[in-house]
């Protein structure tokens, strides 16, 4: 995990020294594309106001990666122990994906309105399917021996699962909360974009209308540092 943070800090150094140099090169003015040092300034004076409208970003984001894992590894084992019920849950996973986010946020908002309720769902739709797939294809492909051992000893269907298949599944399931933990800041801040009145993805579109790029682009790397942080907080 040390040797993670150094080389990350490493390389968040080396772009920014990038980053400015483009920037003083090509004398990029501040709306177009603002330096880290001014971003960074901007950061500290703008605090309070990243800190308040980072808290609902952060709790639609947990709360939609705590749901979509909950409703993914119940439809994975759903899929693994009634097999006929595969055919019927295949199309949803597959809607679920193949569905742009940013046609059902909308939805979400008219339906839910503009609290929070809309943003977890948003959020939780985007987690859906690579939780489900990782889980599913881990209890699929459970080592056969395993499987022939458990029938000789005569245990059930449901033994089979909880003792046997779910724990041989686990490190996939693991890899599909490790996809879905790097992918859900964007459903809350999707969802924000599209109605909300607060939240780092209002604060943003806001930003943006009134040409504050720097504020806009400090946003944007809270965003990505709590993006890392909540990465590699679910892979411990």
């Amino acid at each position: 995990m040390k040797q993670y943070f150094i080389k990350g800090i490493i390389v968040i150094i080396v772009l920014a020294l990038v980053w400015q140099l483009v920037v003083k090169l090509f004398h990029l003015p501040v709306y177009i594309l603002p330096g880290p040092i001014l971003v960074g300034k901007i950061g500290i004076a703008q605090f309070s106001l990243i800190a308040h409208e980072a808290i609902p970003t952060i709790i639609e984001t947990i709360l939609g990666l705590l749901f979509g894992a909950v409703f993914g590894s119940l439809s994975a084992l759903i899929m693994d122990y009634f097999q006929p019920v595969r055919i019927w849950f295949l199309p949803i996973l597959l809607i679920s994906q193949a569905l742009p986010t940013f046609a059902i946020a909308p939805l979400l908002v008219v339906w839910f309105g503009y609290g929070m309720t809309a943003k977890i769902i948003t959020t939780m739709i985007m987690l859906y399917f690579p939780i489900t797939n990782a889980f599913y294809d881990g209890l699929q492909q459970t080592n056969k021996g395993w499987l022939d051992l458990a029938s000789t000893m005569n245990a059930s269907k449901w033994r089979t699962l909880i003792h046997v298949k779910i724990p041989a599944a686990l490190p996939s399931l693991a890899t599909g909360l490790r996809v879905a933990s790097a992918i859900a800041p964007i459903g809350a801040v999707v969802g924000e974009w599209v109605g909300s009145s607060k939240g780092l993805g209002f604060l943003m579109l806001n930003a943006n209308a009134r040409m504050q790029i720097d504020l806009m682009f400090a946003a944007l790397f809270t965003i990505t540092i709590f993006t890392i942080v909540l990465y590699f907080s679910v892979d411990r």
